[in-house]
């Protein structure tokens, strides 16, 4: 279940907002709101997973509220102007609602919102368990994070290279979502196409690092990430 919250000036969106949510089973909404003020509030002592929100309000214009936010949750914006689009976008909404917006299309958008708050969920509970699952050749493998050396991208596979295996394990996953699987104080991206475990790496050059016998570059976009390894 999601906590949201509606935000909206408009008695008559704001109420339509209402009754759309009351509809998708996986969302309770905690309050609905008239305005940026109200909204701040509730983020103030409420933990809220998703907010609906009007861009054009009084005072605090929704892209102003964002932009408040420390912390934000996944925000859908709903809005009668298609000029915010990019602007919205850049602050990493999930959805842009162009008013008057159908049940199909604010379902759409909502739908969004829970793959990415699952995925969230997941990664946290793997990351907790100290573990995570991959798939190789239809079954799934289970990986700890203590035995992973280091993490090699090839197009739409990886290998993971482990300590107790000479042969690495090969799966179909992008480096990006292995990275946000892996607990970010114990691996580093060094490279676009390479992550390493941070413990693991026992020289540290200008263009490359060491794991053990094994040489993994370093590119000059990630150079900055070395420095946490000698903290």
């Amino acid at each position: 279940m999601m906590n949201c919250i509606a935000v909206d000036d408009e008695k008559l969106v704001l109420d339509l907002l209402v009754d759309n949510i009351s509809q998708v089973p996986y969302l309770h909404l905690v309050k609905a709101c008239k305005n940026a003020m109200e909204a701040i509030e509730v983020l103030q002592h409420e933990k809220i997973d998703l907010l609906f929100l009007d861009i054009q309000m009084p005072k605090l214009s929704g892209l102003q509220l964002i932009q408040t936010l420390q912390h934000p949750p996944m925000i859908i914006l709903v809005t009668a102007y298609e000029k915010y689009a990019l602007e919205g976008y850049d602050l990493n909404v999930v959805d842009y609602l162009l008013k008057p917006v159908s049940f199909e299309r604010f379902l759409k958008a909502c739908n969004k919102a829970k793959e990415l708050f699952d995925l969230k969920n997941e990664t946290t509970t793997e990351q907790a368990s100290g573990h995570l699952f991959v798939n190789v050749e239809y079954t799934l493998v289970k990986i700890s994070f203590s035995d992973i050396l280091f993490v090699e991208g090839l197009k739409d596979y990886l290998k993971i290279h482990l300590a107790s295996s000479p042969k690495a394990v090969l799966t179909k996953m992008s480096l990006k979502a292995m990275e946000e699987k892996l607990p970010a104080g114990k691996f580093i991206r060094v490279h676009k196409s390479f992550i390493v475990a941070m413990d693991r790496v026992t020289i540290i050059k200008r263009d490359f690092v060491c794991i053990g016998s094994q040489e993994v570059p370093v590119s000059d976009f990630y150079k900055e990430n070395l420095s946490r390894l000698t903290k």
